[in-house]
């Protein structure tokens, strides 16, 4: 396993010899044991394990049958067409989550002996936070690790990675095997299971010594010792409701069919329980919040963010960048001065119901190819930019036929769309990338959503339960599906979802499709489809897009995906598979 050297600052930390990481010791380089008398050194290697965590706008769904790119070099371009390999690999994360982990396990074994803070009570409190901390990002990258590289091995048994729950040294054995899928499981389960004893659900200030909640009450009774190291000031940094997420990412994950076995403990009532347990704390499916499905252009709202405050379709998040246009940079049409690389799919548009609810090839839809974009959902317009709407700070009539004249024509330019559309979503309308009047606006990436923790109930519940049973909780997968589609279409009825309530299968494909539309270019896709372990042609299905001149409609063929069986699981890195006779290599891969 590669496990590079961790380097911290000037500090190269190579346990190779007592506690002295190097020798001789130059002035500017720490040894481990300046980190028990330096608070701020010590937290450094949980800091780092912060600055690695996977991004959440990756643009896999470049790979995908929601849309392409004009970045014709794209790594994810060139695996959906056919050169995805153990040694090209763009979904790995196994040398950033090992690394991660590496600063993790030292800081565990270590954070006992550090002096936090000259008042004992504070010093305590900050070893006892910090460490829930560290065990929940642990559990953090061993779930990237299994969701990306675990998968059937090619002794045919279904495997996870290796685990590593101790620090790594220079001398250490390398050599180590694969654990099983569930051992990986349940591992990161024990990993947050002390991520949630040790540290708060939110960090919050508390008013009074009586409010220290009671589990904290042994370290501090003091208010400002409580706040000091559990308040606000905390906020953004791994807590206990973050722990209850991933809970429910790995149970969804383990529970799908991709990793359904025999050896598999996990089932779907786990998952929905889980997912439950987030949706109660957030208050229900009345809780869900209503303006959530527009969470990237609520600017009013964004604006006002400070202080680490969540808003409220946001269970954790980075941290605000203020003057920001990256993203409108990268994916605002030529003509708004962006380069169009998001070009989503026909595909994509054709899974947008119209406003009445229902499909577009319903017989009670009112759908008209003549006029495809009319009643259409409203998150379609939200969403994706097409031919003839508008978008920009002066609300420029976007023109995207191959004749319509305009740099926004399909293949006009290298920056220009591929398939007939943009994507509007993540983009800020009011940021302006014109170089001689350019402004940006304050900007965050998300890390959880509380959406996407409605969809995983909707979808776990109704495997285990049926549409309207309700296990544990006292709301079904039908409950949950009806809120998120009334907060965006608005309906007083919805007779579509009426009539896939009786109906598991039609249920199934409906939460499916809404998790596809309300998670679109959020990098779940790629990894849904997997864990679905759809059928290869749908996998491979041809992405298309749709050529608007004059009124005429012209759809076309744009990308053909190349995918093989075996490619419903990552592979583990061909290099350390070269370099380790222990580690198994994923069936299939070269």
């Amino acid at each position: 396993m590669k496990l590079k050297i961790i380097t911290f600052g000037l500090a190269l930390l190579s346990m190779a010899s007592c506690k002295k990481i190097l020798d001789p010791e130059p002035e500017n380089l720490k040894t481990l044991d300046q980190m028990y008398n330096d608070a701020n050194f010590a937290q450094g290697f949980l800091m780092n394990a912060y600055r690695t965590i996977p991004t959440y706008y990756d643009n896999s769904d470049y790979a995908t049958d929601d849309a392409v790119t004009n970045l014709l070099n794209n790594t994810y371009l060139q695996i959906a067409t056919g050169s995805w390999t153990a040694s090209n690999n763009p979904t790995s994360v196994w040398n950033q989550s090992y690394e991660g982990t590496q600063y993790i396990n030292l800081f565990l074994e270590n954070s006992n002996k550090v002096k936090w803070a000259a008042d004992p009570e504070a010093s305590k409190l900050f070893n006892l936070r910090m460490r829930g901390e560290a065990f929940g990002l642990r559990a953090l990258y061993l779930y990237f690790l299994l969701r990306n590289h675990g998968g059937i091995a090619s002794n045919g048994q279904l495997t996870g990675v290796p685990i590593l729950t101790e620090y790594q040294s220079g001398q250490a054995n390398y050599n180590i095997p694969r654990a099983s899928f569930d051992a990986c499981v349940k591992q990161i389960h024990k990993d947050l299971d002390s991520a949630e004893l040790y540290l708060p659900v939110e960090y919050n200030d508390i008013a009074t010594g009586v409010a220290v909640p009671d589990r904290f009450k042994p370290y501090t009774q003091n208010r400002e010792t409580y706040n000091r190291v559990m308040g606000q000031t905390a906020r953004l940094l791994f807590n206990g409701l973050i722990a209850k997420a991933f809970r429910a990412r790995v149970a969804l994950l383990a529970a799908s069919p991709a990793f359904q076995n025999s050896s598999n403990t996990t089932t779907w009532a786990n998952a929905a329980d889980y997912a439950g347990a987030v949706i109660d704390y957030k208050g229900g499916v009345n809780g869900l919040p209503a303006n959530g499905w527009t969470y990237f252009t609520n600017t009013a709202e964004i604006d006002a963010v400070g202080s680490g405050v969540n808003p409220p379709e946001m269970l954790w998040r980075e941290n605000i960048v203020t003057n920001d246009g990256t993203q409108e940079g990268l994916h605002f049409p030529p003509t708004l001065f962006g380069s169009g690389n998001m070009n989503p799919t026909q595909n994509l548009v054709d899974a947008f119901p119209m406003a009445n609810g229902y499909p577009i090839n319903h017989v009670s839809a009112n759908y008209n190819a003549a006029a495809p974009y009319a009643n259409r959902d409203p998150r379609f317009a939200r969403y994706i930019i097409y031919d003839g709407s508008t978008a920009g700070v002066s609300n420029a009539v976007i023109r995207t036929g191959s004749l319509s004249g305009t740099d926004n024509g399909i293949n006009t330019r290298s920056t220009s769309t591929r398939t007939g559309y943009y994507m509007k979503k993540r983009l800020r309308m009011d940021v302006n990338r014109n170089p001689n009047s350019l402004t940006g606006k304050n900007h965050y990436n998300p890390r959880i959503r509380y959406t996407e923790m409605y969809l995983d109930y909707a979808e776990a519940a109704n495997e285990a339960y049926g549409p309207s049973g309700t296990g544990t909780r006292s709301y079904s997968a039908y409950d949950v599906i009806k809120a998120i589609r009334k907060r965006s279409l608005n309906l007083n009825t919805d007779p579509y979802l009426e009539e896939c309530r009786a109906d598991q299968v039609k249920m199934r494909e409906l939460i499916r499709n809404e998790r596809r539309i309300e998670l679109c270019f959020e990098s779940f896709r790629f990894w849904d489809l997997r864990r679905w372990k759809v059928d290869l042609p749908k996998l491979n299905e041809i992405t298309r897009g749709l050529d608007v001149n004059a009124g005429v409609y012209t759809p076309f063929n744009v990308e053909t995906r190349n995918y093989q069986s075996y490619m419903y699981y990552g592979p583990i890195p061909n290099s350390e598979v070269l370099k380790y006779n222990q580690l198994i290599q994923n069936q299939g891969w070269r």
